[in-house]
């Protein structure tokens, strides 16, 4: 029995590589038939940042020898990577995920995959694979965060960004550079925007609804223009960032005549600090968060959440995140925006 064991562990850890490539299907085939694993209910889980989500995997029947495993296709490149291997005794987790991961397990013919305090990094399509030596089969499940698009430029004006200098950024920002899929749902939702932006897999887009002279002339129809993929060195323009309510945290107002080192000290004397773009979007895609105040952000910005537009209110007819830009951080005109976990 001992030896049985040590066989089936051994064989759990020769696992494959911790990635590879997943082929896009050329054809259109049925997919086969599932023999051991059930076709899940919901494909898609929705969660949010902060949450615990699991992906559900459940097979109807235990082969004799076989492998769990569990995989993301990542959005950036379509690599395919390994996140957990499980034999039914023994499992082993891979790659950054692997603190965050664990088997559900709340019976034997459960395989689910438990994720911890979701990231934005973890939306994406995941796949169930069951290896059993002769037949593989898989099921793909989609994890869904509810968050925002927003477009971001640095102080010095628009297109200043090469591809990797975008994705920090956004980083920095309390978010990440948006998935095609996040720019097309803000497009459908009414994001409307002249300025084009790196995405997550290295080409350049711009969502525009009401076609005008400057975004591309009036004869093209509305959508969400391309560039294509551009130089990740070479090119640059601006950034379309995405990001997701966290729980358990609040963006507030502070108002006073401060300048940016003033505001940095009045959101610490709250115990908070200066609120970043993405936190602020979020709050007001969120928490409905609506001031006609402009505040300091902690990028030197000056920004106010409008969820119901009004005249004296930037006069503009739809909701959203209004700028004043980057003024002297010697300005004594605003308040400020701060944010605290609670």
């Amino acid at each position: 029995m001992h030896r049985l064991l040590l066989l089936g562990c051994l064989w759990l850890l020769a696992a494959p590589p911790v990635s590879s490539i997943f082929q896009r299907p050329t054809g259109s085939p049925a997919p086969p038939r599932l023999q051991y694993l059930l076709e899940p209910l919901h494909p898609t889980v929705h969660t949010q940042r902060g949450a615990t989500a699991t992906l559900p995997c459940v097979l109807r029947a235990l082969p004799r020898n076989y492998r769990v495993k569990w995989s993301k296709v990542e959005p950036a490149n379509y690599r395919e990577s390994i996140i957990i291997i499980t034999n039914g005794l023994y499992h082993k987790n891979y790659g950054p995920l692997s603190p965050r991961v664990r088997l559900r397990h709340s019976h034997r013919y459960d395989a689910s995959l438990t994720i911890t305090d979701v990231a934005l990094e973890d939306e994406g399509r995941y796949r169930c694979q069951l290896v059993d030596g002769l037949e593989d089969e898989s099921v793909s499940l989609t994890l869904h965060l509810e968050g925002v698009v927003f477009p971001y430029q640095p102080s010095n004006g628009r297109y200043k960004f090469n591809y990797h200098e975008a994705k920090r950024a956004c980083e920095q920002q309390d978010s990440r550079l948006a998935t095609y899929q996040q720019l097309y749902k803000a497009w459908t939702e009414g994001l409307d925007w002249c300025n084009a932006g790196w995405i997550l897999d290295g080409t350049v887009h711009y969502p525009i609804i009401n076609s005008r002279e400057p975004c591309g002339g009036h004869l093209l129809l509305p959508g969400v223009r391309t560039y294509g993929a551009r130089d990740k060195q070479k090119d640059r323009f601006d950034a379309f960032c995405f990001t997701s309510a966290l729980q358990g945290s609040q963006v507030y107002f502070i108002r006073g005549h401060l300048n940016f080192k003033e505001a940095g000290q009045a959101c610490r004397n709250h115990g908070a600090a200066m609120a970043k773009v993405g936190q602020l979007y979020s709050a007001w895609k969120f928490s409905q968060l609506d001031r006609c105040d402009g505040g300091w952000l902690a990028d030197g910005s000056v920004r106010y959440p409008i969820t119901t537009p009004r005249e004296r209110c930037g006069g503009l007819p739809d909701p959203g995140v209004r700028s004043f830009g980057f003024p002297s951080k010697e300005m004594r005109t605003y308040g400020t925006y701060c944010f605290v976990e609670k």
